[in-house]
């Protein structure tokens, strides 16, 4: 267990362009890895990314110190300063041994996401080390880790209600929004371009929509949000210009007063009569009260930030329960990869003892054999095989038998 490593890069420690720095593109995923391997003494490794956390699975006897920490980064991308690199180094997480383990548990179960029981996580892991395995990046050691995860996991999501409810706004905020049966070609104004926005319009783009308009005060977080959705982009100021209509607006700015006034709304509004959706993700809302009408749906930060209070009171018994299910398989794992390792050490038993068999009969008792007959040949020969089997079996079984007791 003490050669499984783990460094990571994660919205806990980095800001989300920071952490993004670290994501491949798929095409070079086996080239950094390979680079990786070659240069560094790392043997088993895989790599997964999604879009707030970049992790470094891997095998090695290397203890994770300061200067090895650094070298690896460094490998991942020589392009980094020597400043980035240290400051990469100070805020990753690593991790060795049974913090490692427990890590990627907590990580499989959502324990370590943005959003605690999204159940996507554990799709990505799985995802993301199949396509190394398949490359050849992993062995046996990370085959053993991953089952375990994935068994783990599983567990989890089956056994605790942890993912009936989410706990975060935005989350909240979508499954709304999926609740209200929005049209695939639904018009989107997305009026911010800050991380909230950012955030909730991954969902959006994930579950296939694609019609996205977005304006903020700088026109370069506009156009930068805007090329992600394949939409367009304005800047805020042109909004009371604006004549494309729309059907559902997501509002988060940092504006003191309304950002949506009743005369801006009519004016976004082009003559459409029909139903409307306001999102206001903003503190103050950006959303005037005159606005609000029987042929709008409007949801707004308190009634989400409410409602993620309430689920969260509800998860915190999962959460414990999720805590001990990862701690029960720690326990159960413990010893398996004890007798994996012992296994795995005995696997040159038998071509040992065929070798010792072989030379027996071939060199040290040659002489003898000739002298024999047949029949006493073939006796020999099975008196040989059943010792054979049983030299081969018994130390397997006393190694287990201790390793039990």
């Amino acid at each position: 267990m003490k050669d499984l490593k783990v460094i990571a890069f994660t919205h806990k420690e980095l800001s989300l362009q920071n952490v993004g720095r670290f994501v491949f593109d798929q095409s070079l995923v086996p080239q950094k890895l390979t680079r990786l391997r070659s240069e560094l003494p790392v043997s088993e490794i895989f790599y997964l990314a999604t879009c707030n956390r970049v992790e470094f699975v891997f095998t090695s006897a290397e203890e994770l110190s300061p200067g090895f920490i650094s070298e690896f980064i460094h490998t991942i991308d020589p392009g980094f300063s020597a400043d980035e690199t240290a400051a990469f180094a100070g805020a990753c997480i690593a991790l060795s041994g049974e913090e490692a383990m427990t890590h990627l548990l907590r990580v499989s179960c959502s324990l370590e996401s943005m959003v605690v029981g999204e159940k996507e996580i554990l799709a990505q892991l799985r995802q993301s080390y199949e396509q190394c395995k398949d490359w050849g990046f992993t062995g046996d050691f990370l085959r053993l880790i991953m089952n375990r995860v994935v068994k783990t996991a599983k567990e989890v999501y089956t056994d605790t209600g942890i993912s009936r409810n989410p706990v975060s706004v935005v989350s909240i905020a979508y499954r709304k929004l999926r609740s209200l049966d929005i049209d695939a070609n639904a018009r989107f104004i997305l009026i911010g371009a800050g991380e909230t926005n950012q955030l909730i319009a991954k969902y959006l783009q994930k579950h296939k929509l694609n019609n996205f308009t977005v304006f903020n005060r700088t026109l370069a977080k506009a156009e930068a949000l805007a090329a992600e959705l394949n939409g367009e982009a304005y800047a805020l100021t042109e909004l009371g210009n604006y004549r494309k209509g729309f059907d559902v607006i997501i509002t988060c700015t940092g504006a003191t007063e309304p950002v949506i006034t009743p005369e801006l709304y009519r004016s976004l509004l082009n003559g459409e009569e029909d139903h409307k959706v306001i999102i206001d993700l903003a503190i103050p809302n950006d959303t005037h009260p005159g606005v609000l009408s029987e042929a709008v749906t409007f949801v707004n930060i308190e009634a989400l930030q409410e409602t993620a209070r309430k689920n969260m009171e509800e998860r915190f018994g999962e959460l414990r329960l999720a805590e001990q299910i990862i701690s029960d398989n720690m326990t159960e794992f413990r010893p398996l990869l004890k007798q994996r390792a012992i296994e795995r050490a005995m696997q040159e038993v038998p071509r040992k003892i065929k070798e010792i068999r072989q030379t027996a009969l071939d060199s040290v008792f040659a002489d003898e054999m000739n002298l024999l007959d047949a029949g006493s040949k073939e006796v020999l020969d099975k008196i040989l095989n059943y010792m054979e089997k049983k030299y081969i079996s018994i130390p397997m079984v006393m190694a287990k038998e201790i390793l039990i007791k």
